[in-house]
């Protein structure tokens, strides 16, 4: 098959579903595919590669790291040129949240082909995180949808209120096949009528889901010396992520400074809270250390060597990566969000609520277990199901529904 991603920004930027989505063409080629990424242009150098589609944009951060693409006549005209050079298009793969998604439909009602469109983003929960006045950019943006996506939408639409689900609604219902990256996004999706349109081009109106996976290359070398030792000393504890309100950061650290834990505290990543964390451990005076970003190898091998990863951000992950990274590896987690420690299955100490002193006890109990040497018991499962390879076999199997009744 011939696959036609599109995404919101360029692959080669920095983020995880630019990650996941080279990831996921590697291993749809490996299996015999071929695939095209449509993205932005990067505003600084970046790799070239005949796969790419690089679409005129504007740059919309100081950094000139991502970019804007307009969804309108000039894009169409832009990608079907581009198109046209190339072989014929089986099915187009949205994973895109924005104009990345506008465009992607576009260009599949123009030419008549299915869409399978994978939601990373719990658009309601984002926008609030990060946006001021979030009401106000919701209807925006629900107004903006309607106008770019009009080309594609097949019957009018009934009236709905301008909110994160009805904007998701909106995508969906002009796709063939929604994924998401867990089982509890997909129930919500679902239960707020986020699925697939009635067109009778599916079996099912249900959403699939698909985990987004790890490298198998990069899983093998990290398993290749069979299980790590434990090397005595203080139990060890990684907090992974993006510094940032949603991710809940600083509650983590108040949360490690008021349980008195005897233990080793790492941080890894940067952003826009790493001062205010760095101010909050001076005055608590916790043993953290603040380590910075790391490239992925270097993260996983952290990630092996720690006695437990602690995932704050409760409501915000659509998967919540991390956390099933650590068990490839045999690393068990301290987890605040009780959908992702259910998707798990295994191998968590859960969080009783969203409050400081419960994420303190929690860390109390986990440091306590690990200095015993009883650590709770990760689901040996996870690492083959989180393989790539088996995620790419789970998708091209809704490429293939998607496609049938063409």
């Amino acid at each position: 098959m011939h696959v036609v991603m599109f995404a919101d920004q360029h692959v080669e930027s920095l983020g995880g579903a630019q990650v996941s989505m080279r990831l996921q063409r590697r291993f749809l080629e490996r299996a015999g595919h071929t695939v095209t990424v449509v993205a932005p242009r990067m505003h600084r150098p970046a790799p070239t590669d005949p796969a790419y589609v690089d679409l005129p944009s504007i740059p919309v951060t100081p950094d000139r790291e991502y970019a804007l693409s307009w969804p309108g006549i000039r894009t169409d005209r832009f990608v079907d040129a581009a198109m046209a050079r190339r072989a014929p298009v089986d099915v187009v793969h949205v994973q895109a949240d924005f104009w990345g998604a506008f465009i992607g439909h576009r260009y599949a009602a123009r030419h008549g082909l299915p869409v399978v469109h994978t939601m990373h983003n719990r658009v309601d929960v984002g926008i609030e995180a990060t946006a001021p006045f979030p009401a106000l950019v919701l209807r925006v943006l629900n107004v903006w949808a309607r106008r770019a996506l009009r080309p594609a939408l097949r019957v009018r639409e009934a009236r709905q209120a301008p909110d994160g689900w009805a904007y998701l609604r909106r995508l969906a219902g002009l796709s063939a096949a929604v994924t998401a990256p867990s089982a509890h996004f997909a129930r919500r999706l679902e239960a707020h009528g986020a699925v697939p349109g009635a067109s009778g081009s599916v079996e099912t109106a249900g959403v699939d889901v698909v985990w987004n996976g790890i490298d198998d290359d990069i899983l093998d070398a990290a398993l290749a010396g069979g299980p790590v030792e434990r090397r005595p000393g203080r139990p060890r504890f990684v907090w992974i992520g993006r510094m940032s309100p949603e991710k809940r950061l600083l509650p983590f650290l108040e949360a490690v400074a008021a349980s008195g834990i005897d233990a080793e505290v790492e941080v890894i990543g940067g952003g826009a809270q790493l001062r205010a964390a760095r101010r909050l451990v001076e005055r608590s005076l916790a043993s953290i250390r603040f380590s910075g970003r790391m490239p992925y190898a270097r993260t996983l091998a952290r990630l092996a060597e720690a006695d437990a990863v602690v995932q704050t951000s409760i409501g915000f992950e659509t998967q919540g990566m991390t956390v099933f990274e650590a068990a490839s590896l045999g690393t068990p987690a301290v987890v605040s969000d009780p959908d992702i420690a259910a998707e798990l299955g295994g191998g968590v100490w859960s969080v009783a609520d969203a409050t400081v002193p419960a994420l303190a006890e929690t860390l109390r109990r986990a440091s306590a277990d690990i200095a015993a040497g009883s650590p709770v018991a990760v689901d040996p499962s996870i690492g083959e199901r989180f393989r790539q390879s088996s995620r790419t076999a789970a998708m091209v199997g809704v490429y293939a529904r998607a496609v049938a009744p063409r």
